[in-house]
Protein backbone atom coordinates (compact mmCIF):
# COMPACT_ATOMS: atom_id res chain seq x y z
CA UNK A 1 0.00 0.00 0.00
CA UNK A 2 1.06 3.54 -0.60
CA UNK A 3 1.72 6.02 2.19
CA UNK A 4 -1.39 8.00 1.22
CA UNK A 5 -3.51 4.81 1.35
CA UNK A 6 -2.09 3.98 4.78
CA UNK A 7 -2.76 7.52 5.99
CA UNK A 8 -6.33 7.29 4.72
CA UNK A 9 -6.84 3.93 6.48
CA UNK A 10 -5.45 5.29 9.76
CA UNK A 11 -7.80 8.27 9.51
CA UNK A 12 -10.81 6.03 8.76
CA UNK A 13 -10.00 3.81 11.75
CA UNK A 14 -9.46 6.77 14.10
CA UNK A 15 -12.67 8.40 12.89
CA UNK A 16 -14.66 5.17 13.16
CA UNK A 17 -13.88 3.94 16.67
CA UNK A 18 -15.90 5.05 19.68
CA UNK A 19 -12.74 5.60 21.73
CA UNK A 20 -10.96 8.94 21.64
CA UNK A 21 -7.83 9.14 19.48
CA UNK A 22 -5.63 12.08 20.43
CA UNK A 23 -2.18 13.29 19.44
CA UNK A 24 -0.33 16.06 21.25
CA UNK A 25 2.98 17.52 20.06
CA UNK A 26 6.16 17.90 22.14
CA UNK A 27 4.72 20.92 23.93
CA UNK A 28 1.47 19.12 24.79
CA UNK A 29 -0.60 20.98 22.21
CA UNK A 30 -3.45 18.90 20.77
CA UNK A 31 -2.94 18.32 17.03
CA UNK A 32 -5.33 15.38 16.39
CA UNK A 33 -8.74 15.09 18.04
CA UNK A 34 -10.97 12.33 16.68
CA UNK A 35 -14.78 12.27 16.53
CA UNK A 36 -14.61 9.83 19.48
CA UNK A 37 -12.72 12.49 21.45
CA UNK A 38 -15.41 15.02 20.56
CA UNK A 39 -18.14 12.71 21.89
CA UNK A 40 -16.22 11.65 25.00
CA UNK A 41 -14.91 15.00 26.14
CA UNK A 42 -17.58 17.29 24.70
CA UNK A 43 -15.21 19.62 22.85
CA UNK A 44 -15.47 19.89 19.05
CA UNK A 45 -12.19 19.35 17.19
CA UNK A 46 -12.20 22.99 16.06
CA UNK A 47 -12.11 24.00 19.73
CA UNK A 48 -9.67 21.33 21.00
CA UNK A 49 -7.02 21.34 18.27
CA UNK A 50 -4.39 23.94 19.10
CA UNK A 51 -5.20 23.85 22.83
CA UNK A 52 -3.06 22.45 25.62
CA UNK A 53 -3.85 19.00 27.05
CA UNK A 54 -4.87 21.00 30.14
CA UNK A 55 -8.24 21.07 28.37
CA UNK A 56 -8.89 17.54 29.68
CA UNK A 57 -6.45 17.22 32.61
CA UNK A 58 -7.95 18.02 36.03
CA UNK A 59 -6.14 20.94 37.64
CA UNK A 60 -4.96 18.91 40.65
CA UNK A 61 -3.15 16.46 38.33
CA UNK A 62 -1.52 18.93 35.93
CA UNK A 63 1.82 19.47 37.72
CA UNK A 64 2.47 15.73 37.91
CA UNK A 65 1.32 15.20 34.32
CA UNK A 66 3.56 17.94 32.90
CA UNK A 67 6.58 16.80 34.90
CA UNK A 68 6.24 13.33 33.37
CA UNK A 69 5.33 14.57 29.90
CA UNK A 70 8.37 16.85 29.66
CA UNK A 71 10.66 14.07 30.90
CA UNK A 72 9.29 11.67 28.27
CA UNK A 73 9.67 14.26 25.51
CA UNK A 74 13.29 14.91 26.56
CA UNK A 75 14.34 11.28 27.01
CA UNK A 76 12.08 9.46 24.58
CA UNK A 77 11.39 6.90 27.29
CA UNK A 78 8.42 6.18 29.52
CA UNK A 79 8.15 4.09 32.67
CA UNK A 80 4.74 2.85 31.58
CA UNK A 81 5.71 1.01 28.41
CA UNK A 82 2.62 -0.60 26.92
CA UNK A 83 0.61 -0.64 30.17
CA UNK A 84 -3.00 0.40 30.20
CA UNK A 85 -3.16 3.61 32.23
CA UNK A 86 -6.06 5.17 34.07
CA UNK A 87 -6.80 8.74 35.10
CA UNK A 88 -9.73 11.08 35.63
CA UNK A 89 -10.36 13.57 32.84
CA UNK A 90 -12.37 16.74 32.29
CA UNK A 91 -15.28 17.19 29.94
CA UNK A 92 -16.74 20.32 28.45
CA UNK A 93 -18.99 21.96 31.01
CA UNK A 94 -16.70 20.96 33.87
CA UNK A 95 -17.78 17.33 34.31
CA UNK A 96 -15.29 14.59 35.17
CA UNK A 97 -15.02 11.11 33.75
CA UNK A 98 -12.87 8.09 34.54
CA UNK A 99 -10.65 6.99 31.66
CA UNK A 100 -8.31 4.21 30.67
CA UNK A 101 -5.82 4.81 27.89
CA UNK A 102 -2.84 3.45 26.05
CA UNK A 103 -0.07 5.72 24.82
CA UNK A 104 2.23 5.71 21.84
CA UNK A 105 5.43 7.73 21.76
CA UNK A 106 5.65 9.33 18.32
CA UNK A 107 8.99 10.13 16.69
CA UNK A 108 9.73 12.17 13.58
CA UNK A 109 11.67 10.88 10.56
CA UNK A 110 14.97 11.63 12.36
CA UNK A 111 13.97 9.67 15.48
CA UNK A 112 13.39 12.76 17.64
CA UNK A 113 10.31 12.89 19.84
CA UNK A 114 7.41 14.50 18.00
CA UNK A 115 4.77 13.98 20.67
CA UNK A 116 2.45 11.43 22.15
CA UNK A 117 -0.64 9.69 20.89
CA UNK A 118 -3.32 8.12 23.05
CA UNK A 119 -6.37 5.96 22.64
CA UNK A 120 -8.75 6.80 25.47
CA UNK A 121 -11.84 4.95 26.72
CA UNK A 122 -14.48 6.28 29.09
CA UNK A 123 -14.82 3.74 31.94
CA UNK A 124 -16.90 5.93 34.25
CA UNK A 125 -19.89 3.58 34.35
CA UNK A 126 -17.77 0.55 35.20
CA UNK A 127 -15.83 2.52 37.83
CA UNK A 128 -19.07 3.70 39.46
CA UNK A 129 -20.45 0.13 39.57
CA UNK A 130 -17.21 -1.18 41.12
CA UNK A 131 -17.22 1.62 43.70
CA UNK A 132 -20.85 0.90 44.63
CA UNK A 133 -20.09 -2.82 44.97
CA UNK A 134 -17.09 -2.11 47.22
CA UNK A 135 -19.23 0.19 49.37
CA UNK A 136 -21.94 -2.49 49.71
CA UNK A 137 -19.32 -5.09 50.64
CA UNK A 138 -17.78 -2.77 53.25
CA UNK A 139 -21.25 -2.14 54.72
CA UNK A 140 -21.94 -5.89 54.90
CA UNK A 141 -18.59 -6.47 56.59
CA UNK A 142 -19.30 -3.65 59.05
CA UNK A 143 -22.69 -5.13 59.97
CA UNK A 144 -21.18 -8.58 60.32
CA UNK A 145 -18.50 -7.30 62.69
CA UNK A 146 -21.10 -5.41 64.76
CA UNK A 147 -22.99 -8.67 65.23
CA UNK A 148 -19.77 -10.24 66.44
CA UNK A 149 -19.52 -12.60 63.53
Amino acid sequence: MTDSTNHQLYRLIADGVSDAVIFADREGIIRIWSPGAERMFGFPAAEAVGQSLDLIIPENLRARHWEGYRRVMETGETNYGTKLLSAPALQGGGGRISTEFSMALVRDDNGAMAGSGAIVRDVTERWQKEKAMKERLAELERRESERGG
